[in-house]
């Protein structure tokens, strides 16, 4: 069943029974990482915050019982400047993960035909894949008119991605343990970034396998927050820092060649974000952003995003709708 996406708003549309919800992506401001779990993860502590780029998710419900799901794409995806990565349209979707586990979890009999567009690449560290389960959970609850809270949503989104209960949170938070636990929302100011993308992406798990783990950013969250919160960007930039760059770095010569182009477009303290292979720069304003971005794309980097940093990642923290 066709859904069209591109003619509807990015937030809250209801109209024939379609629910549109916007997933934005995420930038890790500081990640430390401190040890590796017994279970295989590593705990770690990270500030991250939801910039503008988004991915789209329209739901429908259906009497079938059905799961379906159309994957399509947007924006400098679309147009091919940039490869959306590897985003399959399977069961391995964390999308359909999401729905289907709701389902179970609330005993809907209900199914959902999902159409996901994509703006943001696959590979990148900016969270695309986390923020669309949970943008398919709240989609999920209008539709089937669950009345669940964001919390037990997060919960469930937990057992999906750990990065998944952090877009619940409202806004800028720093998250701890393996990414489940999420602190409360910041009150940081808005403000611009440049995000970067080589052509090639990069494997979470095999950059936390390459990462030798020293928690040489922990504490750092707490601060980079506080100097955003107060105006302080100088202050704030000079906080950021990802333990994993010096992996990613290793396994990926492209992130290398862009942090060295950020520098040489003018951008201060570049980082990656995530486990990469995104880069991204803080600026001190929308002009800077697109001077930088403008610099960087004459020089043949395509995949260039001029993105606004702050405000709410899928919507309300109080509510699942």
């Amino acid at each position: 069943m066709a859904i069209p996406v591109e003619s509807q708003p990015l937030v809250g549309c209801h109209a024939n029974g379609v629910v549109v919800r916007p997933a934005r992506a995420k930038l890790n401001l500081t990640l430390a990482v401190i040890a590796r779990r017994p279970d295989g993860f590593h705990d770690i502590e990270s500030l991250m915050v939801p910039v503008s780029l988004a991915d789209t998710v329209a739901v429908r419900s259906n009497d079938a019982g059905r799961f379906t799901l159309e994957v399509c794409t947007a924006g400098r995806l679309a147009r091919g400047k940039v490869s959306a990565g590897d985003v399959p349209a399977d069961d391995t979707n964390l999308v359909l993960r999401a729905a289907r586990l709701l389902a179970a979890e609330s005993g809907e009999r209900r199914g959902l035909d999902i159409v996901l567009r994509k703006e943001i690449p696959a590979g990148s560290g900016l969270g695309g894949g986390s923020s669309d389960a949970a943008a398919l959970l709240r989609a999920a609850c209008v539709a089937w008119g669950l009345t669940w809270p964001a919390e037990r949503l997060a919960a469930v989104g937990a057992r999906i991605g750990s990065d998944v209960p952090w877009f619940f949170a409202g806004g800028a938070a720093i998250v701890s343990g393996r990414g489940e636990r999420v602190g409360p929302p910041l009150p940081i100011r808005a403000g611009w970034a440049v995000i970067a993308r080589p052509a090639s992406g990069l494997s979470t798990p095999a950059v936390y396998r390459e990462c030798r783990p020293d928690g040489a950013r922990r504490g750092s969250a707490a601060a980079v927050a506080t100097a955003l919160a107060e105006g302080r960007w100088r202050s704030a930039v000079d906080g950021l820092g990802n333990d994993l760059e010096p992996a990613a770095l290793r396994l990926s010569p492209d992130v290398g060649r862009l942090l060295a182009a950020l520098r040489a477009a003018g951008a201060v303290r570049p980082l990656l974000t995530g486990s990469g292979s995104a880069c991204f720069a803080l600026t001190r304003g929308q002009l800077e952003a697109r001077r930088i971005a403008a610099r960087l794309e004459a020089r043949g980097w395509p995949g260039v995003w001029v993105v606004r940093m702050g405000g709410e990642a899928i919507g309300s923290s109080s509510h699942a709708a």
